[in-house]
């Protein structure tokens, strides 16, 4: 348990893609800008998607190429080839692609099939390995889904195998509803841990039920060593009702550097990030972490 943990931060990508105040490009530059100076060299920062499905992504390509100088490693979704095209124009050197364990969660989110989107996303991989650029899988639902229900650990596995083989260098393993209890989570973790080596492994959890940081915590003790964050707790997904944001990263960060575990992040720093976008999105950070340390300073972030 003393081992590093290393955090991806998923704030500017996944964490502003589910919110209703739209932030400008210049702004999610200046909010990348901070985390990076915070210590989260790791960051997602755009998505090459469908302007009406996700509007509040467009001018990923702009966002990417400012950032792209400082000292990190950048990635951006991509749903498809043409997505990957588009992301390759503007420098990418890291995409993500995702599925589903779920198939009422693929239909509802890229309207196919679980099978389908994996054979969507061979021929992006396939460039990807020829272009010399890294692919990380997600995938999504993997312990329960709004439409479907509970879902096995087995068809985690199944579906995280076959991101692997295609050549994802680690697999982000969503609780997309936040519904997971830390006995599943390591039940989870055993069973996709057969198909694909814990070391590649990363927890995405989010927090709807409040149970993130337990089952993170169980994760942990299994040997998985990648935290998917994101920065206020924010997040939520446009096509899981009802689904919160994702574990906050100030709440991981005192979690592991209570318990001794390195993360290289400065929690202030870190704090400043978090309310610099929430006063542009108007409203406190869930964070349990940033609301205590703002009361003690008397910094809250104003709306």
């Amino acid at each position: 348990m003393s081992d590093g943990v290393h955090i991806v931060e998923m704030g500017p990508r996944d964490g502003l893609q589910n919110e209703k105040v739209a932030i400008s490009v210049e702004d999610r530059v200046a909010f990348v800008e901070a985390l990076v100076a915070a210590g989260l060299h790791t960051c997602e920062v755009g998505a090459f998607v469908s302007p009406k499905a996700i509007p509040q992504m467009v001018g990923s390509d702009q966002v990417l190429r400012t950032v792209s100088h400082l000292p990190g490693e950048f990635h951006v979704l991509v749903p498809n080839e043409k997505g990957y095209d588009a992301a390759i124009a503007a420098g990418a050197k890291v995409v993500s692609v995702f599925a589903s364990a779920s198939e009422g969660f693929s239909r509802a989110n890229i309207n196919c099939s679980v099978a389908e989107s994996i054979e969507r996303f061979k021929p992006v991989v396939a460039r990807a390995k020829a272009d010399g650029v890294k692919v990380r899988g997600y995938v999504s639902c993997v312990l329960g889904c709004p439409f479907d229900g509970e879902v096995k650990p087995e068809a985690v596995a199944r579906v995280a195998r076959q991101l692997w083989d295609l050549g994802c260098y680690e697999i982000s393993l969503g609780d997309t509803i936040g519904v997971g209890t830390p006995t599943k989570a390591r039940q989870l973790l055993r069973t996709v841990g057969k198909e694909v080596p814990l070391a590649n492994l990363a927890m995405h959890f989010h927090d709807t039920y409040g149970q993130a940081l337990a089952n993170l915590y169980a994760g942990l003790e299994e040997g998985v060593r990648v935290i998917d964050s994101a920065a206020g707790g924010l997040g939520g997904c446009p096509y899981a009702p009802g689904a919160t944001g994702n574990v906050a990263t100030e709440d991981v960060v005192y979690m592991l550097e209570g318990m001794g575990i390195a993360t290289g992040v400065d929690m202030q720093r870190l704090l400043a990030a978090t309310n610099q976008v929430s006063r542009l999105l108007g409203r406190p950070p869930v964070s349990r972490v940033a609301t205590a340390l703002n009361a003690k300073q008397g910094k809250a972030a104003r709306t």
